[in-house]
């Protein structure tokens, strides 16, 4: 028996998991992850079921369920703003210059989305 410990290798996050994963589009999928992860809140928050959210956002259950899971191939940035906005909440876009000093190099999309609730 070997009492020497393997050594791990450890590699800071970029701060995206998705960009670490080596995923296409990582800005977007972050920030589809984030608008998802509001839009499941919101759901919980006014205790509706798969099925009356469907029917609010204009759905069928499923895509609540793929929605709840995190399965977000099938929802383009804009259809969860407009959920959003179906569920009562207002969503702003705000653009501004990006400061090249602070993005990495190669990087030209940056995504955020900050919830004020």
């Amino acid at each position: 028996m070997s009492t020497k410990k393997d050594a791990v290798e450890l590699t800071s996050s970029s701060g995206n998991v998705f960009a670490d994963l080596g995923v296409t589009n990582p800005e977007e999928a972050l920030a589809k992850a984030e608008l998802a992860i509001q839009i499941n809140r919101l759901i919980k928050e006014k205790r509706l079921t798969q099925i009356k959210a469907a029917e609010i956002l204009g759905v069928d259950q499923p895509k609540i369920s793929a929605l709840a899971r995190g399965r977000l191939e099938g929802f383009s940035i804009e259809r969860l703003f407009k959920f959003l906005i179906f569920l009562g909440q207002d969503v702003e876009i705000i653009l501004k210059p990006h400061d090249k000093k602070k993005r990495p190099k190669g990087e030209h999309l940056h995504l955020q989305v900050t919830s004020i609730a």
